[in-house]
């Protein structure tokens, strides 16, 4: 069978196992194997095999022709390492996202061995590739940290900086609420570039752009890692934000002030006693339909 024969049955899958073996005795059968594949890697959806052929046999005939520099194989090289390494650098960089979704928590271990939860709805970035330089992440939502011992450990939100010293802590982040809760260790936060030192027990509270006193804090760690909110003397706003968030419902009020002052808690895996602890005490009574619910005072 002539040359061109065994190409175009080769190019079309068509050749039996005698076929075959005379096709990969061919001597530019290496060449051929490769064009083919680089072909497949940039042809278009559809394409003329008799063309292809054409095109093969055409490139074949003039590698043979033109003498091949050994600068260009060099070049091909430099440009592969070149992507490589670009690729390396961009991935290496780039920050971790961690997020967590409706109704959702997850834990997290940093490069240095420090932890954070993380609550529903939250959002924590870090570099690792920076890390050993400068330990900081970035947090919207909560989340609670026990932090490894070595350098500063820096905590950046919108409404400001949480400086760590080694140490266990909670940290919320919101729309006009911003909290940080010292339970181990100490914590500085920093506010319109004033620092504040927390204490285990000490707290910082800033809702609607207000700092708010706040009683000790005498447990050991926040009560949504044991899937439970608690509240107390904060407005109802902020407990149905936080209703929302653990149960992924839209919830609407009618007749009732949002910003009316809640001491209670509910729980994360019961929907049913969760809306009862947080309508009995406001004397509220509540309707579901699909994922809202309508809670109203008569």
């Amino acid at each position: 069978m002539k040359r061109e024969e065994l190409i175009s049955k080769w190019l079309d899958n068509n050749l039996n196992n005698q076929e075959l073996e005379a096709f990969k005795r061919l001597e530019d059968y290496d060449d051929l194997v490769k064009l083919n594949t680089s072909l497949h890697a940039f042809k278009a959806d559809s394409y003329n095999t008799s063309k292809e052929l054409e095109n093969v046999l055409s490139t074949i005939k003039s590698k043979k022709q033109k003498p091949t520099h050994w600068i260009k194989p060099l070049l091909r090289v430099a440009a592969i390492l070149a992507i490589c390494f670009s690729l390396y650098f961009y991935t290496t960089t780039l920050d971790t996202t961690i997020a967590t979704e409706f109704a959702q928590k997850t834990n997290v271990v940093l490069p240095d061995d420090s932890s954070v939860s993380l609550n529903a709805k939250s959002t924590l970035e870090f570099n690792k590739s920076d890390w050993k330089k400068e330990r900081i992440v970035t947090l919207e939502g909560e989340a609670f940290f026990k932090v490894a011992k070595g350098s500063s450990f820096n905590v950046i939100t919108k409404s400001g900086t949480i400086m760590v010293y080694g140490t266990q802590f909670n940290v919320k982040h919101w729309d006009n609420y911003f909290e940080v809760i010292c339970y181990e260790g100490l914590v500085g936060v920093t506010h319109n570039s004033q620092e504040i030192k927390l204490k285990p027990g000490d707290s910082f509270l800033i809702i609607d752009g207000e700092i708010i006193a706040k009683e000790k804090e005498n447990r050991s760690t926040p009560s949504w890692l044991n899937n439970e909110s608690t509240f107390k003397s904060l407005p109802y706003k902020i407990v149905i934000a936080e209703f929302e968030r653990q149960y992924n419902v839209d919830v609407t009020l009618l007749n009732i002030n949002s910003t009316q002052l809640f001491t209670g808690s509910f729980t994360h895996d019961n929907m049913d006693v969760a809306l009862k602890s947080i309508t009995l005490p406001l004397h509220v009574t509540y309707s579901k339909s699909n994922n809202t619910i309508i809670l109203k005072r008569e």
